[in-house]
This record gives C-alpha cells, structure tokens and sequence, in this order.
C-alpha cells in the first residue's frame, strides 16, 4: 500500500495493477464514497488483446499505459462515462461541449476559449459540482496524460489535479491519501510533483491551471 512520503514511487502499469489487486477482491464495491458507482457493472468485460493492441485515440495519441492495462481487465466503468461511439472507439469530447453535458449550457460558453486546447477530453467519475476530467494531449515522460478538475461552483476553474489516470485511480481506491484544500495540491507531493510539473509546462504555460476569464 502507498503511504504519504515513503515509497510512493509506483506510476503507470505498476500503480495501475496495485490498484487492480484492490478490484478484483471486491469489483461491486464503490469509485467513490458518496455516491454508488460500482468499479464493475455486472460482468466484467475486458477489451480484447486484438482490439486493445490497435485502439488509439482520434487524434492518433496511443493509450496511456495505466488505461491500457484498465481496459485490459474491464470497459464497463469507462463505458457509463461516455467514453465509446456505437462502434467501440473512444469518443472523446471537446472540453466545452463535456461541459455542456455534464454541468449545463450556460457554462460552456466560459470553456469555449479552451476547447483547442483540450480537444480530446473523457469524463471520470468524482466531483459534484466539479468533474473529473481526462484530457490527452502530449503526454508526461511516463507517457500518462492528465486529469483536470473542471469547476463551476463559484468561478469557472479547470487546472491539474492528477498527472495521470494511474494517480487517479490510485488515490480513488485508496492507495494513498492526500488533503486537498485545492484542486492543484499534488504540484507539491513528493512523488509526482515531477509531473504535475510536466504538466504544467505542457498544458498551461507553466501554470498548475488557466485563469479565469478565459
């Protein structure tokens, strides 16, 4: 198990499979404390080696190597977020038009400005009125692109709240703790500051989140 401060050097496959160790002991428990949503609906599905061997995204980005190893054991969580078309390919979503979906019209058009920026976005669960956010673009030098904490509940917010989908799903099974008193607080944790920092420098000009107005 990864404790604050000592030994939490485990990212991509590695973290991923820690975290699946944790899963396959009880797939119907809960992603998330407060609101009942199993890490397996029903009967796992994992996507076949054939399929998962030449799945990449739209733009052409290969999968990160934490969701590559998810898929390879289950689709089912992913699917109920919106992440597949009809046919089985991801369908990633603009990040103004994930905005308009999930948290209402009015707001998009504050995310407007940004949807060059992050063209290819999937939702994940967490948050009220927050999202969790995947947003592929350049990846961070263990080739995980980011989660965004997207925010409307006072101003418009969208910044860096994990440097991957492996930290994601680590943090959400509880593999290690973390206090957030905001979004951006893994830019100072010990193990994976390096690629919040990444990141940043990748994302928003060196800055942990973009500023409002857009």
């Amino acid at each position: 198990m990864l404790i604050d401060g000592a030994g939490q050097d485990a990212h991509g496959v590695e973290s991923t499979e820690r975290v699946l160790e944790i899963v396959r002991r009880d797939p119907d428990a809960s992603v998330l404390d407060y609101r009942n949503i199993p890490w397996v609906a029903g009967t796992r599905r994992p996507m076949t080696p054939d399929r998962l061997g030449e799945l990449v995204f739209p733009s052409g980005r290969p999968l990160s190597p934490s969701l590559r190893a998810w898929l390879a054991y289950d689709t089912t969580l992913l699917e109920r977020h919106g992440w597949f078309d009809a046919d089985g390919g991801l369908a990633p979503r603009p990040l103004d038009e994930l905005v308009d979906a999930e948290l209402g019209p009015p707001w998009a058009s504050e995310f407007a400005p940004l949807a060059r920026r992050f063209p290819e976005c999937f939702l994940l669960p967490g948050g009220s009125d927050s999202r969790r956010v995947l947003a592929v673009g350049d990846p961070d030098s263990t080739g995980e692109y980011p989660v965004l904490a997207v925010d409307v509940d006072d101003l418009p917010f969208v910044g860096l709240m994990y440097p991957g989908f492996d930290v994601y799903l680590a943090h959400t099974a509880g593999l290690f703790t973390a206090e957030f008193p905001t979004y951006t607080a893994l830019f100072d944790h010990e193990a994976y500051g390096r690629r919040m920092r990444e990141h940043a420098t990748l994302r928003f000009g060196g800055d942990s989140c973009a500023e409002w107005p857009f």
